[in-house]
């Protein structure tokens, strides 16, 4: 008996003829998604290929020489799978450094104490050395009433936590992002020399979580770092205790001139519509800490695994299904820009793309999103497939889908997130310890096995 399916013989005879050849149909596909799962459950290289990305390669920000590394590791083991193509894209990315270990450390008056802080810089931060009173900022309406009178010259401590009620640990993560990327700026208008954000993550620990910045050219560019959840709690306490306390930081970070790289690419081409693309892709670049191992390593590896599987069960596909490692998600998102350019030019469609973006945990689904003007359609004949993912857990909603595809919008195709369980993606997001080690073998499978049936599906019966 095919997983979660039953039907009984008396059921089956009092269907009409096209009922019974649907309900047949039902039968082979369930029978096809349950040999993808076999077959990724106990011949899946997605684990062992993230063990050798992580542990041989490491974190890979764009223009690093990691990410060089990856590009190349990428490449040869798509070279691997007996593809019908495998190229290079060109992109130029930004190539920001971290320099040498950040130095922030609270400095007490006279009766308080002092006491240093686990700080990163973010992602394109200037470098500076600031030593100044600290304004503790939990709202931007709070930002905005304090102005210049009450910012000016100080440094600015964005304490916005993660809201913990949130279930959808994204919806959370959004609620609170906005000071790390834009807040420096903000507090600049206000005449701030530096900004400290706490970390984007409800973990209570000393591991910093970095990630973007992003200037607005119409301020002063000021310093700006993420400081770990446990030193944010006992900045705060200390703030309390002693308002006149001082932080002094230190960052030896740097912008150099932008670098060239890569998209890392390979493809089976469609039988019957070659210039359809149905595309699975995540990012291969990742920031400068830890492995890179749920950010993005797994869904770069689950990618790589649905071509592999797909073509190893003899599966042959109707339109093109194409692998993509993008680079430069994290600080600029250049692959996917120019993927997306050169896919226009090409005059490609695509009919589906599927980004891995959200950590190698258990499946949960399948966000979409597209056009308004297409999408409706799509998302009926997609809850047509859902039942076949009843068996795994799996549900489709409405909803976002990747950073890497996003650019694809206008070409009117589907967009599409894989959504894993989320609970636990936020400890290691952007942090020394999103290593090799916090990935779970069978759920990384799994997720693999998610995507390649999705796919499958798709692929045999169009949108």
């Amino acid at each position: 008996m095919l997983k979660g399916i039953s039907c009984t013989l008396y059921f089956v005879f009092t269907l009409s003829p096209s009922a019974v050849s649907q309900t047949r149909e039902f039968q082979a596909d369930a029978q096809f998604v349950d040999k993808i799962y076999d077959y990724s459950l106990t011949e899946g290289r997605c684990y062992s290929w993230l063990e050798y990305l992580s542990l041989n390669v490491g974190h890979r920000l764009s223009g690093s020489a990691g990410a060089a590394k990856a590009v190349e590791w990428g490449k040869s083991m798509l070279d691997t799978l007996g593809l019908d193509s495998v190229w290079l894209q060109p992109c130029m990315v930004p190539h920001w450094v971290r320099g040498e270990k950040e130095q922030v450390k609270v400095i007490g008056s006279k009766k308080g104490r002092s006491f240093p802080m686990a700080a990163l810089a973010l992602g394109g931060s200037i470098p500076g050395k600031v030593q100044a009173e600290v304004v503790e900022i939990k709202s931007w309406d709070q930002l905005e009433s304090l102005g210049a009178k009450g910012l000016k010259g100080k440094i600015v401590f964005f304490n916005r936590p993660m809201d913990p009620t949130k279930i959808r640990t994204f919806e959370a993560y959004g609620g609170c992002v906005d000071q790390r990327v834009g807040g420096a700026s903000r507090a600049a208008k206000y005449g701030a020399v530096a900004v400290l954000v706490r970390s984007v993550t409800m973990r209570i620990d000393d591991y910093p979580h970095t990630g973007t910045m992003i200037y607005d050219s119409a301020y002063q560019k000021i310093p700006a770092a993420a400081i770990s959840t446990l030193a944010a709690e006992n900045l705060s306490k200390a703030l309390k205790e002693d308002p006149e306390l001082k932080v002094s930081m230190q960052l030896q970070c740097k912008s150099l001139p932008d670098a060239p790289s890569y998209n890392v690419i390979g493809e089976i081409r469609g039988s019957e519509r070659p210039n359809d693309v149905i595309l699975v892709g995540g990012h291969l670049d990742s920031w400068d800490v830890g492995h890179g191992a749920h950010d993005d390593g797994a869904g770069i590896v689950q990618c790589m695994d649905v071509l592999r599987v797909l073509k190893n069960l003899g599966y042959k596909p109707r339109h093109t299904i194409r692998c993509v490692m993008f680079m430069n998600e994290e600080n600029g998102l250049r692959g996917g820009k120019a993927y997306a350019k050169e896919a226009e030019r090409k005059g490609e469609y695509p009919l589906a793309s599927i980004e891995s973006d959200a950590g190698g945990f258990t499946p949960r689904g399948f966000s979409f999103e597209g056009d308004e003007s297409v999408f409706g359609k799509f998302f009926d004949k997609l809850m047509t497939f859902e039942p076949l993912f009843e068996p795994y857990g799996l549900r489709f909603t409405k909803g976002g889908s990747g950073a890497d595809i996003s650019p694809l919008r206008g070409m009117k195709g589907l967009l599409s997130g894989y959504t894993p369980d989320s609970q636990r993606y936020f400890d290691y997001h952007h942090a020394e310890t999103d290593t090799f080690d916090k990935v779970n073998k069978r759920e990384l499978e799994l997720g693999a096995a998610s995507m390649a049936a999705l796919v499958y599906l798709i692929d045999k019966y169009g949108l």
